[in-house]
């Protein structure tokens, strides 16, 4: 299977970002709200930085050909930790998790079908639909529990 490494590091990812919010609102409960986010942003950042560093290619040459709008990545970054931060000691890991993923899923489907940011161009048909109904209902479950 040639998709089996990308398949397996989501799978990886998946788990990371399911542990990163109650690590996060555990943090923010000593070192508060903002700052706890703040401090994520900075570990990642500086994780990054060695990575790149490491790596032996760090170039910033095609920085000077990007709109402003693709910088916004690390604005969203930004709001979705602290709003999980936000959320998980009110209705805990799993239901933010729940609700988090099936907003990205119905986002993702409307970004693929519509080919937005040139990427995707999958229309949304019955399966898919189906999947994203079946998500949300689960998503739902959790939540009501």
């Amino acid at each position: 299977m040639t998709n089996l490494f990308p398949i397996i590091t989501m799978i990886c990812a998946g788990a990371a970002v399911a542990l990163q919010p109650s690590i996060n609102a555990r943090l923010a409960q000593k070192a508060g709200f903002l700052e706890s986010a703040c401090i994520s942003f900075a570990v990642g950042t500086g994780t990054l930085a060695l990575a790149l560093l490491l790596s032996g290619k760090a170039t910033w040459k095609g920085l000077h050909g990007t709109a402003w709008w693709e910088w916004s990545g690390g604005v969203l970054g930004a709001f979705f930790v602290s709003a999980t931060i936000l959320a998980v000691p009110r209705i805990g890991t799993a239901a933010t998790m729940a609700v988090a993923i099936s907003a990205q899923l119905l986002t993702a489907l409307v970004l693929d079908h519509f080919g937005m940011f040139g990427f995707g161009g999958m229309q949304i048909d019955l399966k898919r639909s189906l999947g994203a109904v079946l998500l949300i209902l689960g998503a739902w479950i959790i939540v009501r529990h």
